[in-house]
């Protein structure tokens, strides 16, 4: 069967392969640990739950404008433009069934085929896969392992050309659980100034820093009208299933946004947007709670995977990714991960799921129980030792 060309490139996402896999063992009678997938272990927070439960008994469930309601929209311009120090209107926000059609649909309205945009690697895999199912050249800059997975500016600095259209940066970072420095995201600021490109940053993990608030490049000097903010509810608020994500942009691309969402998914479901807002104008305890608990989850891996030979991790500043360096063992980090899977019953994630850059390194989500963390640090270091 022939197929377009601008899906050739399309492969599975690596952490659903392997969460297929891992699901396969289980039914086989294998007691596996998941460390491989990005959700967080809680159950949606109670009052939320409730407010999308109302209005469905509300009858909220019809369609709505294709941007989201109006009421969601300004609630998240006001928080968005608060937690982030800078002035939003509703029109800059739009709504969307989570946060991959931020990432997907501003690249259609922007870029013509041939454009480049520059990306992390090791960064989520969604960013390549867009750029090209778009039209655009994807152009990989490495992040700097040894400085806790901050940009390489150099090589940043060597990628840029004239057919530059966009940059992506994201932090705190998937898969590293890296934060940009200051002088990172400056640096990028001024390239975006200077060869008029767009700057597209994914900040969906901005409530999950651990050591105080992350600089958001559209706050810098000239950035709020060539920024694309991507954000959404399923990290902060343990909301995977509900697809609500939403992004802030200059109110012109904005409209062109919701022209995209109405030819492609029509909209997001209202009564998921009614939780969305009970989540944004209720309580933020549990919020604020829940990072600690992973606070606590990143410190305990973290020093085991530093307990056993041939292992070496940076401590994550954010997110709740560890993404340790195995190089030292010898092996290929794909056939690492499946065997840590099949001898082990720890299923994570190769690098190289998240790009060429990932070759000497592993993924493990701390989105699990200190019990469970713990257990799979013993299993692992058992199977490691018999290579």
């Amino acid at each position: 069967m022939d197929f377009a060309e601008r899906i050739s490139h399309l492969r599975p996402e690596g952490a659903y392969v392997v969460l297929a896999r891992a699901r396969a063992l289980e039914a086989q009678g294998r007691e596996i640990i998941h460390l491989e997938i990005g959700q967080p272990d809680f159950d949606t927070y109670p009052h939320i739950a409730l407010a999308g439960i109302q209005a469905i008994a509300n009858g909220e469930t019809g369609y709505n404008p294709s941007a989201g309601i109006m009421p969601l929209r300004e609630a998240l311009a006001q928080d968005a433009g608060r937690r982030r120090g800078i002035s939003l209107s509703a029109e800059q926000v739009v709504v969307a069934p989570g946060a991959k059609p931020i990432l997907f649909l501003p690249m259609l309205a922007l870029l013509e085929p041939g454009d480049e945009v520059i990306y992390p690697d090791p960064g989520f895999p969604t960013y390549e896969a867009a750029i090209q199912v778009a039209g655009g050249t994807p152009v990989p800059v490495p992040l700097d392992e040894g400085a806790g997975f901050d940009l390489d500016l150099n090589a940043l600095d060597a990628r840029i050309s004239p057919r530059t259209r966009m940059i992506i940066v994201n932090s705190p970072g998937n898969p590293t659980g890296g934060i940009l420095s200051r002088a990172s995201i400056e640096h990028v600021a001024q390239v975006a100034r200077e060869r008029d490109c767009w700057v597209m940053s994914d900040e969906i993990y901005a409530r999950l820093a651990y050591d105080g608030d992350v600089t958001s490049i559209a706050t810098l000097p000239g950035m709020l009208d060539r920024t694309i903010i991507v954000d959404g509810f399923s990290k902060t608020y343990a909301m995977t299933g509900w697809r609500l994500g939403f992004g802030v942009m200059p109110a012109a691309l904005a409209e062109k946004m919701s022209h995209l969402l109405v030819h492609s998914v029509g909209c997001t479901a209202t009564f998921t947007q009614y939780a969305g807002l009970a989540a944004i104008l209720g309580p933020q305890d549990r919020a604020e709670a829940v990072r600690e608990i992973f606070r606590q989850r990143r410190d305990r891996l973290i020093a085991g995977l530093n307990g056993i030979p041939g292992i070496h991790c940076h401590l994550p500043q954010g997110a709740f990714y560890a993404f340790p360096n195995v190089e030292e063992l010898g092996r290929p980090v794909d056939e690492l991960a499946g065997y840590l899977l099949e001898e082990a019953g720890v299923a994570l994630l190769p690098g190289t799921s998240f790009g060429a850059n990932g070759k000497g390194n592993l993924r493990l989500s701390y989105a699990n129980s200190i019990e469970n963390i713990e257990l799979a640090l013993e299993r692992m270091r058992i199977a490691l030792a018999k290579l």
